[in-house]
């Protein structure tokens, strides 16, 4: 079964989101963070970790280096016993960032790697691990179809070269629509982030098709009276 992260930073949401049974754990990022208005990521992060004590939550660093990557992974780790490592799989220069992997999987840290998008980078990262630390591979599958290429194969790929390694978890990440919710559960992901809007349409599938058309043909009605459109 493919368990439902929630993609978020809002700690209204979060709070909100925790007590859903659909949502299973969360993720973050920098960028979300900053939209949610955290000026001390720190602080901000204990704040979130008062309202998720028990789901798993990502937090990233946002170092560039190994030195500081591993620095601040190391901080982030000693916030909560549900807390992944979230790092990149390359920085910001395109350097593979598998000496950090390996080290934290040393220091039997949970890590989410995050910005993966093709098969060849998830078999860089397994030949990384080491021990039985629980780790997470983000395929930031969206933004590959939002540029037009097809992140299906790659994710396959990624499946089943990760099948032997019970440590490891395949991600679907960077999701634009409901649909592949159930994309990601055919093909044998074990986790995919969601925003909040999209997991609330997830909660209301089972609509038949009569319905749909029901109700799409309601809403135009609806809107072209508002709109006191004539003919």
């Amino acid at each position: 079964m493919t368990q439902i992260y929630c993609d978020i930073a809002d700690i209204k949401t979060i709070k909100k989101y925790s007590e859903k049974k659909i949502v299973k754990g969360f993720t973050t990022n920098p960028s979300l963070m900053r939209k949610a208005g955290a000026k001390n990521y720190e602080l901000y992060s204990r704040e979130i970790l008062k309202v998720c004590k028990n789901k798993p939550i990502s937090f990233e660093v946002f170092a560039d280096d190994y030195e500081n990557i591993l620095r601040q992974a190391l901080i982030i780790k000693s916030w909560g016993r549900n807390v992944y490592v979230k790092i990149p799989v390359e920085n910001s220069k395109g350097i593979f960032m598998g000496k950090a992997i390996n080290e934290l999987c040393k220091n039997n840290i949970k890590i989410n790697i995050t910005a993966v998008y093709t098969h060849k980078q998830t078999a860089r990262i397994l030949n990384k691990i080491t021990g039985k630390n629980k780790v997470i591979i983000s395929i930031f599958a969206g933004r590959a179809g939002d540029v037009g290429k097809d992140p299906i194969p790659e994710i396959k790929k990624s499946i089943n070269i990760s099948k032997k390694y019970k440590n490891v978890k395949i991600l679907w990440a960077s999701v634009r629509e409901p649909y592949n919710y159930l994309q990601a559960a055919q093909l044998g992901c074990q986790i995919i982030t969601i925003p909040p809007s999209i997991i609330t349409k997830i909660e209301k599938f089972g609509k038949s098709f009569k319905s749909l058309t029901n109700d799409t043909v309601k809403a135009f009605l609806i809107d072209s009276k508002k709109s006191k459109f004539k003919i």
